[in-house]
């Protein structure tokens, strides 16, 4: 058995002596009892801070007890201590205890069994809430150090605390957040529901994926494992990991992959389209040269004919040239310069429709490596699309762009009539198209640019609302740049 280091603090030495003997007397060889006369000695002893328990007299000469414990808590050190007074005193026993005593007991009533019970009890009680105060640390230490997100909600699922990686994934001031409810995280107010029926479900766990909105608006894909962490107190527990950079680079490799096939298919189409097509252009010409071709009608409709042949041809052409995987000239570039350029292009079609632009552009501005002229075409398609959703003079057009884990991002959001969810999907596929007059090859030859680019491309849109296109760009690195 360790033997257990004690200190007496006592100006009396017959008081060490009693002690010692009372201690030897219950428990030989257990304890090992060291004594100091003066509160300056004392104060050389705990600095070394190797004695489990300090027995300290209340009346220490120019000092008390009280001002030993005051030393404890002002250099940090929480060990043990119990004081002794000559009488019963309500209070200084009272002025002990809120100084940071653990126990006291008054000289004339202290016998063998009563002393060592106290000392036995008081070093069990240090050191149960020593092991409680280290694994408090221990989860502390995890729970602020971790990566992942982690929130605490109570019964009413209202935010009450909240992790430093929770802080930073979310983007909320930590007082907004803690007066904030999980409900308020979700993009999708059909998800809430069900997230919530889920975790007050008999097995109360949840592990789903869903898409949570950061306090400035954008949208993280995160992976959400929530259960009930204290049934007594209804707290939940709600680990977040952020799965946003894995989802881009999966919708950024299914939208290579996918438009890969669909070039392949636009030159199946051009092969098999243009060989009768030149064959029935040919007919035609021929056709122009005899007599059938002299009447009115005849005429007439050779020339439909041969205008539909050329259209079907400029058709063909231009699927060839949306989705065809081109050269560029990549150079560094700025993003915002590039906007700028866009809206300039633009700047006939927002007078025409007197449409407001609000420029939200990071500073300083973020390179990335572009070829202007493409980029240029693709940046004004999507202006010119968000210019014709909206209503002539009722409409804002908002350009947002930030710069976060070496991507570059603009949002473009129009107050336009919005797109149906169902054609959502169909956006940039070739000759979709809900214009009256267009090819539908628009957006199919942006996003084109745009994988070229090594970006990607979103859009969110809500009817009768509007519509944001979001777009990514790997940032120039340094070496890029300096190549550059």
């Amino acid at each position: 058995m360790n033997k257990k280091h004690i200190l007496m603090i006592d100006d009396d030495e017959d008081d060490f002596f009693l002690v010692n003997a009372l201690l030897q007397d219950i428990s030989p060889d257990q304890y090992v009892l060291q004594w100091v006369s003066s509160y300056k000695e004392a104060l050389l002893l705990i600095a070394s801070r190797i004695h489990d328990l300090y027995l300290v007299d209340y009346r220490l000469g120019a000092h008390t007890g009280i001002d030993v414990l005051h030393h404890f808590r002002h250099i940090g050190y929480n060990a043990p201590v119990i004081i002794f007074t000559g009488k019963g005193d309500y209070r200084i026993d009272q002025e002990a205890m809120l100084a940071g005593a653990s126990d006291y007991l008054v000289k004339s009533e202290i016998n063998a069994s009563l002393l060592e019970r106290a000392v036995r009890y008081t070093l069990d009680k240090y050191a149960h809430l020593s092991a409680i105060e280290k694994s408090e640390m221990r989860y502390f230490s995890i729970f602020e150090k971790s990566n992942d997100a982690i929130l605490l909600a109570d019964c009413e699922h209202k935010i009450v605390a909240a992790n430093p990686a929770a802080v930073r994934l979310l983007k909320y001031e930590e007082p907004n957040l803690y007066s904030s409810y999980l409900s308020g995280l979700f993009a999708e107010s059909s998800h809430i529901q069900a997230f919530i029926d889920q975790l007050c479900s008999e097995q109360g766990v949840v592990q789903q994926e869903y898409v949570f909105r950061s306090a400035d608006g954008q949208p993280l894909d995160v992976l959400v494992n929530a259960s009930l962490l204290d049934e007594k107190k209804q707290l939940y527990l709600c680990i977040i990991q952020d799965v946003t950079e894995r989802k881009r680079k999966t919708r950024e490799k299914q939208q290579q992959e996918k438009f890969a096939i669909t070039g392949r298919i636009a030159r199946l189409i051009a092969h098999e389209v243009r060989n009768p097509l030149t064959n029935i252009l040919l007919a035609v010409s021929e056709l122009k040269t005899h007599a059938i071709a002299e009447t009115e009608d005849s005429q007439l409709y050779l020339d439909i004919m041969e205008r539909n042949c050329h259209r079907i041809n400029q058709l063909v052409t231009e699927l060839l040239e949306s989705t065809r995987m081109f050269e560029l000239n990549m150079l560094p570039q700025g993003l915002n310069v590039l906007i700028g350029k866009a809206l300039q292009l633009a700047a006939d079609r927002l007078q025409l429709h007197d449409i407001r632009v609000i420029r939200q552009l990071s500073e300083p501005d973020i390179q990335i490596m572009a070829d202007e002229d493409k980029l240029l075409i693709a940046l004004l398609n999507i202006i010119i699309n968000g210019v014709e959703a909206m209503r002539a003079g009722d409409g804002t057009l908002s350009i947002h762009t930030w710069h976060e884990q070496g991507q570059v991002f603009v949002r473009i959001t129009d107050t336009g009539s919005g797109i149906p969810k169902e054609n959502l999907s169909k956006l940039f596929e070739p000759f979709f198209t809900s214009k009256t007059k267009g090819t539908g090859l628009g957006l199919t030859a942006t996003q084109n640019i745009i994988l070229n680019h090594k970006g990607e491309i979103s859009v969110e849109s809500t009817p009768g609302e509007g519509t944001s296109f979001l777009i990514s760009f790997p940032a120039v690195s340094p070496s890029e740049e300096t190549h550059g």
